[in-house]
């Protein structure tokens, strides 16, 4: 007998099963309650999630339908606006709108329908509001450009009839001067140009001085080019002598920063015994006038509810002009002390003054990047200086009487021209922001600049080309200032010093 006969083969049986297949697949009822058990046994109640969130479907299917209700309300109503069919009306009415007057591929039905529907959801007098409000945006653009004059006390009149008689006979000198100078030998004249030019280009320091332990806000010449005053954050000014740099006086009073200090133009040169030999102003709003012989003030003009940037006397003495930053510049009367002019027209605060030679006329420079010329002797403004784009922080006049420039944060210098009522040169001066200008003082031969790059530069006059550039400081120059007798030329920066330049 065989191995394969002692083998048995069993067939497995197939097994038919009847009803659903998921009935197979429930768990009976005992498997159900061990199961249970066995889950009440391992799982705590607090392991359970229990979330109280739920959508809100109702109120969104209720914003929906608002939604749709609100824009089938919409499109009845564009049905009921009435709309021009003259196309050229149609295209009127979207550029008042600010909208596209054709778009790719429309026509004239496409046009009409896109107003309409603009006018539905804007409502029908959109057009009229649009209207109004242009023209109300033109107002006010006009209205920042309306002088506004204050009527004055009658110590006014009598100041400006003053003024018109004290002008007149320095109108006179200078009309003479000026015809002696064509009269005189040209050759003469160029010879002495081109040494003064030899003269600027050879500038270098001469004198380097600490003088204080705050940033030098602004200096200035006295008269006679023997003095120098200084003034400082530190609330003090201070005297030096010329050409030594060595200190002589210091004046106390201001209780901030001091913004400017400037000579009364007779001190030093003529008997100013009771009477003011300088001015000062301070960032607190308070004006000062002092004597060389007194180390506190001898008078203050109050009336300033805000900083005062500069100040500047008139040619004759008599007056002081000073500028607030509350939009507004004045006029003082030193002989009383009282103020007779509060000028305002400008939007944004002033910045700068400067007098004509004359006295008859007056410039300021404001922080709204707009410039004006004010006849004294009528109250008018005579010239509107635009073109800045930023705030003016330096104006001054040149001997000629018609000449002015213009230093702005724009980091230009603009030249303008009082006979023409216009710019006719801007000189792209400096890198940073042009803080102070100012032109030779007898002649007006060339014009000096200072700015935040820590440079000056002196330019030409006529051509208003480069001569030197004055680098030596290590901060921003903040003020400068060039001798009477033109030997000279003063800088003061936020490094804590001034410099003297003159030629080697």
């Amino acid at each position: 007998m065989s191995d394969d006969e002692d083998i048995l083969y069993i067939k497995k049986q197939k097994t038919s099963h009847y009803g659903p297949l998921d009935d197979k697949l429930r768990p009976t009822s005992m498997d159900h309650d061990e199961s249970s058990q066995d889950s009440s046994k391992g799982m705590d109640m607090d392991n359970i999630h229990i979330s109280n969130e739920y959508m809100d479907l109702e109120d969104d299917m209720d914003r929906d339908k608002q939604a749709l209700r609100e824009e089938f309300e919409r499109r009845r109503k564009a049905r009921q606006v009435n709309v021009s069919t003259d196309d050229s009306e149609v295209k009127t009415s979207l550029r008042q709108l600010g909208e596209p007057i054709c778009l790719f591929g429309e026509g004239p039905a496409e046009r009409r329908n896109r107003l309409r529907d603009l006018l539905s959801r804007l409502g029908e007098d959109a057009i009229k509001k649009k209207q109004e409000a242009e023209e109300e945006r033109i107002q006010q653009e006009k209205d920042q450009e309306t002088t506004w004059y204050h009527e004055g006390p009658e110590a006014l009149k009598s100041a400006r009839s003053w003024i018109a008689a004290f002008s007149l006979q320095r109108a006179k000198q200078r009309l003479e001067k000026a015809r002696a100078t064509v009269l005189n030998n040209e050759t003469a004249t160029t010879a002495r140009k081109q040494e003064l030019h030899k003269r600027l280009t050879s500038l270098s320091i001469y004198c380097s001085q600490i003088g204080d332990t705050r940033p030098i806000t602004f200096c200035s010449f006295s008269p006679n080019s023997q003095l120098l005053a200084t003034c400082s954050w530190s609330g003090l000014m201070k005297l030096w002598s010329i050409p030594d740099c060595e200190q002589q006086h210091t004046f106390k009073g201001h209780e901030g920063f001091v913004g400017c200090v400037k000579f009364h133009p007779k001190a030093t040169i003529a008997d100013t015994q009771n009477t003011c030999e300088l001015a000062s102003c301070g960032y607190d709003g308070s004006v000062k006038l002092w004597s060389m012989d007194r180390e506190t003030a001898i008078a203050d003009l109050t009336g300033h509810d805000a900083r005062v940037s500069r100040v500047a006397f008139h040619p004759s003495g008599r007056f002081l002009g000073t500028c607030c930053f509350d939009h507004s510049w004045r006029l003082w009367d030193l002989e009383s002390t009282q103020e007779v002019l509060h000028q305002e027209g400008h939007c944004q605060p002033v910045y700068s003054i400067a007098f004509q030679n004359d006295g008859s006329v007056a410039a300021t420079g404001g922080m709204d990047a707009f410039g004006r010329v004010w006849d004294l002797r009528t109250g008018r403004c005579i010239m509107f200086m635009e073109g800045h784009l930023k705030s003016i922080y330096g104006v001054d006049f040149s001997p000629n009487g018609y000449i002015m420039a213009t230093g702005s944060e724009d980091n230009s210098c603009r030249i303008w021209d009082l006979r023409k009522v216009a710019c006719v040169y801007t000189i792209p001066a400096h890198m940073n922001l042009v803080s102070h200008v100012k032109f030779q003082e007898d002649e007006g031969h060339f014009l000096v600049t200072a700015s935040y790059d820590n440079t000056a530069k002196i330019w030409s006059n006529k051509t208003w080309q480069p001569m030197k550039t004055l680098s030596g400081h290590y901060g921003k120059v903040m003020g400068m200032d060039v001798s009477p007798d033109s030997k000279f030329i003063a800088t003061c920066s936020y490094d804590r010093t001034y410099k003297l330049w003159a030629p080697e």
